[in-house]
């Protein structure tokens, strides 16, 4: 999957207003990521990637991932974002829907297994019909 169509994909599932925000949504859910997994675990899901999304993935190669659950995971990326959580939760929601279908899924089974229990909603596979319900 391309950037553009990754992109689009991500307005289009959280009913963004603009580019601009799916973008800014896609690079707080990213680099929040990078946070929670160790850098060297996402080199294999950075590469599968658009390079400009992969970017948001690099710089933390030989760090170990911190644990935090998915309330926090929503903090931070709402932070990033400088938007509410309830708004970030449904941003959050759709880059990981698009993540489930640009890679492959056994990428993403494994890109999976570094959450815990609590991160199941984000895995979920209707993502728009639960957007709504946030």
């Amino acid at each position: 999957m391309e950037y553009n169509e990754f992109i689009t994909h991500v307005e289009s599932l959280a009913q963004s207003n603009s580019r601009e925000e799916a973008e800014s949504a896609t690079r707080a859910t990213l680099e929040t990521i990078k946070e929670r997994i160790a850098g060297d675990e996402l080199e294999a899901f950075t590469r599968l990637l658009p390079q400009e999304l992969g970017n948001y993935l690099r710089g933390r190669e030989g760090d170990s991932g911190q644990s935090f659950n998915l309330q926090e995971f929503i903090k931070r990326a709402s932070q990033k974002e400088n938007i509410e959580p309830t708004t970030a939760a449904i941003h959050v929601r759709a880059v990981f829907a698009v993540l489930q279908n640009a890679i492959s899924p056994e990428i993403f089974a494994r890109f999976h297994s570094y959450f815990s229990h609590d991160y199941e909603e984000l895995f979920a596979t209707s993502p728009t019909s639960e957007a709504s319900t946030a």
